[in-house]
């Protein structure tokens, strides 16, 4: 029986040799569709990254070449623009690694399929050696290679169906992947081209920023020549204010009314504080030339302050004895002089040591101690009596001043009872422009009462009223003094308009008289100021006031001026009925008359300088000045010029 089944089982053992080859040969296949199929997956997988990167990379173009027209339309956004390609090829770039990443995982992939082989090899190894082991049970082990034959065979037919399914994509793939190397060359050239316009634009960039910075160069330099000009020009108007005050003081003729010492002094304190406040301003603008509007106020303030003061100096020289008018002439002169010199060392760039102020402090301080020569030294009076003439002076003047009030509104109806036509017109304004300058001159004495009580209520401590007046005599004195020449200008005014309205007196008589009162309320100001703080309330509604008062007198000055015109108007004469021969004699009478007035006018103006020195000789002696003094002050001495 065992010789029997010996071929059989020989022809078994060839059979299970023969399948086990082809199992072997069909495993070998199966792991190689495997593996193909693993790679074709992979590489379907690469492409489809590929295709999305490529999708992303086609739509990055897209943006940029419509981001690249914009920047050509728009150069304001060409930065931003650069930004963004500049971005795109990070993003490129950030790609191109991710790929060659993802090579690498798919590379370790393969590795790890490899070693999966090597153990099935293994596992298959072990599973003949087995097989071998266990020959005794044929008939199971052939079972077991049917079914495995018949799994096999079925394998087998997935593969192949597997494998005709790779075959066809295979070749699908095969022709997008030729596609999407053609597209990546066009996208390459593209690259290509937005590099060169990118270089473009870049090079656009740079000239348009060296523009730039030519641009903003000459715009400095021109706000700079601009600031010179400005400084140039305020300097030039300035000299021109100083010239103008110098051309008066040589004419005094044209000053119509006399000022005062305290006026002049208060006058030159504030010149003082303005030169210090220019140099201060001047130190600031070579610091930074861009802060130049505080220079330009202080050139401009420091110009009409020393106008001001000029022309303040020429009016207290009228009431002044001739030596100190002299001197003090003298002083303004050289003080216009000094100053129209510092103004001119404005115009030079230099450090501030080439701007000096000390000649013109040193003429300022010649004008002050002259000034305070002329301020009245004393009253004949009891010092304890002070306060109580302070109060009733400034009493007295507002009745003056009320009175004359008073009297203008009974000359006004008056004039209406019994006036028509022109002369009532004339009239009515220049009594209505009188009756405004009393209002004002009463505000400004209800403003200099409220700014004497600050004062002395500040001022005194724990002393009485009357004991700070006696203690600060001399400015109790000027005090009394401004207010006795408001009242009497008050009444001179209210006398002279009288007669102007009867017709018995002159226009210029009138206008003297207004000027004279105004005159008397600066006066009364600059001797009310004296010891008053900056930031008071009170000082800043009596400089309101001061302002009114002189309004009103423009007022009247004006009134009395158009006033004269209509009624020389009416009074013009007729030479439609004369002859040649009579208009030939009334020109040569006119002419004579010309020359007679001329000569009067030059007697009366000589006459007039007298006048005034006398009255400030007696004004001199009735407040406590010495008579005959042989000799002046020093101050006066120094500034008196040695004459020929």
């Amino acid at each position: 029986m065992k010789t029997e089944s010996q071929p059989a089982v020989l022809q078994l053992k060839g059979h299970i040799s023969e399948l086990e080859a082809e199992l072997a040969e069909q495993r070998h296949l199966q792991q190689q569709a495997a593996d193909d199929s693993e790679f074709l997956r992979a590489e379907l997988d690469e492409l489809k990254k590929k295709r999305e990167d490529t999708e992303k990379a086609q739509r990055s173009l897209t943006e940029i070449e419509r981001k690249a027209q914009a920047n050509e339309q728009r150069y304001s956004k060409l930065k931003e623009k650069y930004s963004e390609l500049v971005q795109n090829h990070a993003d490129l770039l950030r790609k191109n690694a991710e790929i060659t990443k993802q090579v690498s995982v798919a590379r370790q992939a393969q590795v790890d399929l490899e070693r999966e082989k090597r153990e099935l090899e293994d596992s298959f190894q072990r599973i003949s050696e087995q097989a071998q082991r266990k020959t005794q049970e044929q008939t199971e082990v052939l079972e077991n290679l049917k079914q495995e034959l018949a799994t096999s065979k079925q394998e087998l037919q997935i593969v192949q169906g597997s494998l005709e399914t790779s075959a066809l994509a295979e070749a699908k793939w095969a022709t997008q992947i030729a596609k999407l190397e053609k597209e990546q060359g066009s996208l390459v050239n593209a690259i290509a081209r937005r590099e060169e316009e990118f270089s473009a634009l870049q090079g656009q960039l740079e000239s348009t920023q060296l523009k730039l910075s030519s641009t903003q160069e000459s715009v400095h330099q021109l706000a700079k020549d601009q600031r010179k000009m400005l400084l140039v020009e305020s300097r030039k108007a300035a000299e021109q204010v100083i010239q103008e005050a110098l051309r008066q003081l040589e004419e005094p003729t044209l000053i119509s009314c006399a000022g005062s010492a305290d006026h002049l002094l208060s006058t030159v304190k504030s010149v003082s504080s303005c030169i210090e406040q220019l140099e201060k301003c001047w130190s600031r603008y070579l610091a930074c030339p861009e802060d130049i509007s505080g220079l330009l106020r202080s050139v401009t303030l420091l110009a009409h302050l020393t106008s001001d003061t000029i022309v303040q100096g020429s009016t207290t020289c009228l009431r002044a004895p001739p030596e100190p008018a002299d001197a003090l002439t003298e002083a303004c002169k050289q003080y216009g002089k000094e100053a129209l010199m510092f103004l001119t060392l404005l115009e030079e760039e230099g450090t501030l040591e080439n701007v000096n102020s000390t000649a013109m402090r040193s003429c300022l301080s010649k004008i002050t101690a002259i000034s305070e020569e002329l301020l009245p030294r004393g009253l004949d009076i009891k010092q304890e009596e002070l306060g109580d003439l302070v109060d009733k002076e400034m009493a007295a003047t507002s009745a003056a001043i009320e009175t004359a009030t008073a009297r203008i509104e009974e000359m006004l109806s008056k004039s209406r009872a019994g006036d028509t036509g022109v002369k009532l017109e004339v009239n009515e304004r220049i009594l209505g422009s009188c009756t405004s300058l009393m209002q004002a001159i009463q505000v400004l004495i209800v403003a200099s009462k409220d700014l004497q009580r600050e004062i002395v209520e500040s001022g005194r401590g724990t002393t009485s009223p009357k004991e700070f007046y006696a203690k600060n005599s001399r400015w109790t004195e000027g005090l009394i003094s401004a207010s006795k020449a408001v009242g009497w200008g008050a009444t001179v005014m209210v006398d002279a308009a009288d007669l102007v309205v009867q017709g018995r007196g002159k226009f210029e008589e009138l206008m003297v008289c207004s000027h004279e009162i105004a005159a008397s309320t600066a006066q009364l100001v600059a001797a009310s100021k004296v010891k008053a703080n900056k930031d008071s309330p009170n000082l800043a509604q009596l400089q309101q006031a001061s302002r009114g008062v002189n309004q009103a007198t423009a007022a009247v000055v004006a009134s009395t001026i158009s006033g004269k015109s209509q009624i020389e108007e009416t009074d013009t004469m007729d030479f439609s009925s004369m002859t040649l021969t009579q208009i030939k004699r009334q020109e040569m009478d006119s002419q004579v008359r010309v020359l007679e007035l001329e000569n009067e006018l030059q007697k009366e103006r000589q006459k007039l300088g007298e006048l005034r020195k006398k009255h400030y000789e007696l004004a001199g002696v009735a407040e406590g000045w010495e008579e005959g003094t042989e000799t002046s002050s020093p101050a006066l001495q120094e500034a008196v010029p040695e004459k020929e």
